[in-house]
């Protein structure tokens, strides 16, 4: 009726596409961790310091955070090509997207962090300070420990963040089921390849949604 017809698709093509789209997603999603929970971390800690240097740490970090959070992916992604090259190389393909998905994903990240540590009960804190923990102990068993659900779906809303991030990278050749979706989808409007790209991000943004709300579920004390 509408002239589909999967048998004409390349299934070991989109079977690569849909592999260099996972690798992206996984790596990005653990370097953001990394570089994103002690930015927001030191955002936290920072934001709560009357001390003068302190809070101009605070005031730098926060434009920076929100300088990245407000430039559109696509445009950083053409933005950072010098820069990629220098890191890795490359700035096209699987390995040159993910250097400008760290980038734009971290950031965002971080503020989600900061906003689950703010949300901890500062009696909690308190306590733990009036035993003479250190601000160290404090972060590694309280602090976190007890921001442990809003984190884990911090971490859900950023990696499901990074799955529309790869797609958009297809237009400057990052790789993956976006650009698998811009050369034939698009330029060639070949429909089955677009709707097959767009039902495998689908069917990826809902196992990773119900994973992360499964996860914040275990966590979260009743």
């Amino acid at each position: 009726m509408f002239g589909i017809d999967f048998s004409l698709l390349d299934w070991n093509e989109i079977g690569v596409a849909s592999a260099d789209t996972l690798k992206m997603l996984v790596s990005s999603a653990v370097f953001t961790f990394i570089l994103g929970l002690p930015l927001g971390v030191l955002l936290y800690q920072t934001s709560r310091s009357n001390t003068g240097w302190v809070r101009i740490v605070y005031n730098v970090l926060s434009v920076i955070v929100n300088i990245l959070r407000s430039v559109p992916f696509i445009i950083l992604i053409v933005a950072l090509i010098p820069f990629t090259t220098w890191i890795v190389g490359v700035s096209y393909g699987v390995l040159g997207t993910i250097p400008p998905l760290v980038i734009a994903a971290a950031p965002f990240f971080a503020r989600l962090v900061e906003t689950s540590l703010r949300e901890v009960d500062r009696g909690v804190l308190e306590a733990a300070q009036s035993m003479g923990a250190s601000t160290w102990q404090i972060i590694m068993k309280v602090l976190l420990p007890e921001a442990r659900p809003g984190l884990l779906a911090g971490i859900t809303i950023t990696v499901v963040t990074l799955v529309s991030y790869t797609a958009m990278s297809g237009m400057v050749g990052g790789g993956g089921l976006g650009d698998l979706a811009i050369r034939y989808g698009y330029y060639r409007y070949e429909k089955e390849v677009m709707i097959i790209s767009v039902l495998f991000m689908i069917v990826l943004v809902q196992v990773l949604q119900m994973a992360g709300d499964r996860l914040v579920k275990h966590f979260t004390r009743k």
